[in-house]
């Protein structure tokens, strides 16, 4: 028998049970379209905070405190403030290479203007900031070095929390408050886009560092200094990221009396190093959510292989008949195989279909909810899916194919 004629054998078989076949074909439906969504959401956030990464400057490297012995973004996470401004005044004035330097302190708060309020993210800084991370604002003006020294109580607002309490009205002169203290405005910043770490880089706002530490967020390093969070230092150029890295990793160590190594109390990493960091979890939580949605591709696998079996014995006699007039056992056994990969085929294209459609509701509704979610559907994805729906097909369309293709064809033609 043909492979042609073998084809469309399968294909009047699953003709001929058209509600049976729709109904198998859906757990591999949800199963690749599952798949593909999570994927393409995954993607999508990695590219997002790609994209913010390098829409924040150039030539970055980034110091934060940590806790001795712990490595990596946990380090961050856990780490006990070690840091000052008089740490960001000598990377300043004593390392060469670098050309500017913003100290940053962030954290959340709540501002409010008149009857509106919003949940903000602030970042306490230096004039600085605002050219090494590349901030500028639209209108008004950014925070000045007289602001930092006088501790003025003024703030510059990213575009959507000057959105959201003051609508079209230019928000420069206007009071708002912050933790229920009285804020001047003297700025908006230019819209940018994007989210880092879930948070949108238009819903920030900017106070003087020295402002934040004495009047909103007191903190200290173990040493009795007003601590900050992080150091964002702009270097000449990539190719002298590492001697530059190596002379911060010197001053900061003498400053902080650190003599051993491996027992710093801060953590240096190069823009290209953060990146590579952030891309590295992102891709593991993508992949993690593929694995999770191919749980229900294992369930469509279960499902094929369960009415392949009961097609099996339903067409024992039709098998036995086949058997009789000629028919080969390879020949048996390449028409269950092709009507399981053809069910798998068909449930993956169309749930891919389904997957790139709830990829793209998603990126439009949250786009209109301001949480700017880009699912990415790339060829890779699509060709995984369709490649693994074909796979599951075969694998669970083998053990009945073999007990179709193993009947007795004398057997078979007796059994009622």
């Amino acid at each position: 028998m043909k492979w042609i004629e073998s084809f469309i054998i399968a294909v009047r078989s699953l003709g001929s049970n058209k509600l049976r076949s729709s109904l198998t074909m859906l757990g591999v439906i949800i199963g690749v379209g599952s798949v593909i969504t999570l994927m393409s959401v995954g993607r999508g956030a990695e590219k997002s905070i790609t994209s913010t990464l390098e829409g924040m400057g150039t030539n970055l490297i980034y110091i934060a405190s940590q806790t001795p012995g712990v490595q990596g973004l946990a380090a961050m996470g856990m780490a006990s403030q070690s840091l000052t401004l008089s740490d960001a005044e000598a990377i300043a004035e004593r390392v060469p290479s670098v050309v500017a330097v913003a100290p940053i302190t962030e954290n959340y708060a709540e501002v409010a203007a008149g009857d509106e309020s919003v949940a903000a993210f602030i970042e306490a800084t230096t004039p600085e900031y605002e050219y090494v991370l590349n901030f500028p604002t639209e209108y008004g003006q950014f925070i000045t070095a007289r602001h930092v020294a006088s501790r003025d109580m003024v703030t510059v607002l990213g575009s959507d929390i000057a959105e959201d309490l003051f609508g079209g009205e230019d928000a420069v002169g206007k009071k708002v408050k912050i933790n229920g203290r009285q804020f001047n405005v003297i700025g908006v910043l230019e819209a940018k886009g994007g989210q880092m770490m879930g948070i949108s880089m238009d819903a920030i706002i900017v106070v003087p560092i020295t402002t934040y530490q004495a009047r909103l967020f007191p903190g200290q390093t173990v040493r009795g200094e007003d601590a900050i969070q992080q150091i964002a230092v702009q270097i000449e150029s990539t190719e002298v990221a590492d001697i530059v890295s190596a002379d911060i990793t010197e001053l900061l160590s003498q400053r902080h009396r650190i003599t051993e190594e491996g027992k710093e109390d801060f953590l240096i990493m190069t823009q290209e190093q953060m990146m590579g960091m952030i891309q590295q979890v992102t891709g593991l939580l993508t992949v993690l959510l593929g694995a999770i949605a191919s749980i229900s591709l294992l369930v469509g696998s279960i499902g094929i292989m369960n009415i392949m079996l009961v097609s099996v014995t339903e067409r024992t006699r039709e098998i036995g008949i086949r058997k009789a007039v000629g028919a080969k056992r390879r020949d048996i056994l390449l028409q269950f195989l092709l009507e399981a990969a053809m069910l798998s085929l068909s449930g993956g294209v169309v749930g891919i279909i389904g997957g790139w459609a709830v990829s793209w509701l998603i990126s439009t509704f949250s786009a209109a909810a301001g949480i700017s979610i880009d699912a990415v559907v790339s060829w890779d994805i699509v060709i995984l899916a369709i490649s693994v729906s074909v796979f599951i097909g075969l694998v669970s369309g083998i053990y009945p194919a073999m007990r179709a293709a193993r009947l007795n064809p004398i057997d078979a033609l007796h059994y009622e």
